[in-house]
């Protein structure tokens, strides 16, 4: 099931980052302490009354600014706006209702999407109330008062916020296979799925990022129904593109959110980028299946070690996620399309496999006797006994003595021989330590 997605946006300077980290609280830096897998301060998780979503923060919306910089933010918060399901709109109650204000307000209004206006650094209630109501002549609702800074208000806004997810009980849905298609612009995201579908649903050019939104298409074969979800790519303006293609993760978060197997896209003449292993950290991130598919295979001059030079490349770069299933295509002459979905249906099996904890810890009993639990100054590691207790992605919760002696190493020890036993190609496997005393 995805996550809802809340856009955070508003004028510069009005204080959405302030709110956005108090929101979000410590996991916006930090979320698992992977090597390699690079992290955006756009978007983040958070929860709320046992409610899950993904936040993202945006540039600061100048409506009418010709200034190069501000106007990629204006069309990078438009994406957001797209891409939400509830929209946070920030004013600041110090400098009171703008003519921008004005504005983004309309441009929200067009959207047709829930709002919740907030008025941000209400440090005293007492003292600000009488100016925030001036907020209501934005014709946008009531105005929600809160302090980022002093983390004042947050639970009255977050309770607005649930009440406006989507209801997402649709088992039809949940029948279906979600593919995401990411990677970056121009990769040929577009061409693959044409290709697979044999029309020309997607528009396809030369030019990076022609595709506008995100597009799912539907296609049933051998009597499974498939929804590929195509990323939207996003058009360069002159030179000053950087920040403008770093929001394109914007859409991919929400795309890979929806998904169940994601598959990243990448240029064979290009090889993996600092951009491509953001993306497949997102991925990573969010236990999805993963195919690295490397498109444009048909363009390589070949020998007989240039597949083995590719995979190796791949993996050395994407070394957090050495289960990912590679395959090397071509859009244009459909060389080993038609292999994706015997990858997509066998990752969706490994996705949704449950081990009995009877034959969990028959591998624990031999891991451990192979390799003993680590110590530290005298107190070495009890594993008591592990248990699979979810899937998408199969997760499995292990009772140790002390929380602190399970150094990563041993997991991932564990974890692979987990894997030796199982498999669980294209899958990430997570892992929860709890600690259980010995008399327990």
């Amino acid at each position: 099931m995805s996550k809802p997605i809340v856009a955070i946006v508003g004028r510069p300077n009005v204080g959405k980052s302030t709110l956005f980290n108090a929101i979000a609280g410590s996991r916006i830096s930090i979320v698992k302490d992977t090597p390699g897998v690079t992290r955006d301060r756009i978007y983040a998780d958070a929860e709320w009354v046992n409610k899950n979503f993904t936040m993202i923060d945006t540039g600061g919306i100048e409506p009418d600014s010709a200034d190069i910089l501000l106007s990629q933010m204006r069309e990078q918060a438009q994406i957001a706006i797209d891409t939400a399901d509830v929209i946070v709109f920030i004013t600041d109650v110090r400098q009171g209702v703008t003519d921008a204000d004005l504005k983004v307000a309309d441009m929200l209004r067009r959207s047709h999407k829930p709002v919740l206006l907030v008025v941000n650094k209400v440090d005293s209630f007492e003292k600000f109330m009488p100016d925030v109501y001036e907020f209501y002549n934005l014709g946008i609702g009531e105005p929600i008062p809160v302090s980022g800074a002093s983390k004042l208000g947050l639970g009255d806004l977050l309770d607005e916020v649930v009440k406006n997810f989507p209801d997402t009980d649709d088992e039809e849905e949940e029948e279906k296979i979600k593919i995401a298609i990411v990677g970056k612009p121009n990769a040929g995201k577009s061409s693959i799925i044409n290709k697979l579908i044999g029309e020309n649903r997607v528009i396809v050019s030369d030019i990076a990022g022609t595709t506008r939104d995100a597009i799912d298409t539907e296609i049933e074969k051998n009597g499974r129904k498939y929804v590929f979800i195509d990323t939207a790519g996003l058009r360069r303006r002159s030179k000053v593109n950087e920040d403008l293609e770093k929001y394109s993760i914007i859409r991919t978060v929400s795309a890979i959110e929806r998904s169940d197997i994601v598959i990243h896209v990448i240029d064979a003449a290009d090889g993996v980028t600092e951009q491509d292993a953001k993306i497949a950290g997102i991925a990573h991130e969010r236990g999805k299946g993963v195919i690295i598919a490397v498109n444009k295979w048909d363009l390589i001059e070949k020998n007989d070690k240039t597949i083995y030079e590719h995979t190796r490349k791949v993996r050395e770069v994407l070394s957090y996620m050495p289960y990912a299933e590679i395959i090397f295509i071509s859009a244009v002459t459909g060389q080993r399309l038609p292999k994706l979905y015997e990858l997509i249906d066998t990752i969706e099996q490994n996705q949704s496999m449950r081990i009995s904890t009877g034959v969990l810890n028959e591998i624990l009993t031999e891991a451990t006797a192979l390799q003993q639990p680590p110590s530290d100054k005298g107190k070495r590691l009890k594993i008591f006994y592990m248990t699979q207790v979810t899937v998408k992605p199969p997760t499995f919760v292990i009772f140790v003595n002390d929380k602190e002696l399970m150094h990563f190493s041993y997991t991932r020890y564990i974890e692979n021989k987990i894997r030796e036993a199982f498999g669980f190609k294209g899958t990430s496997l997570k892992f929860i330590v709890r600690e259980r005393k010995d008399r327990e």
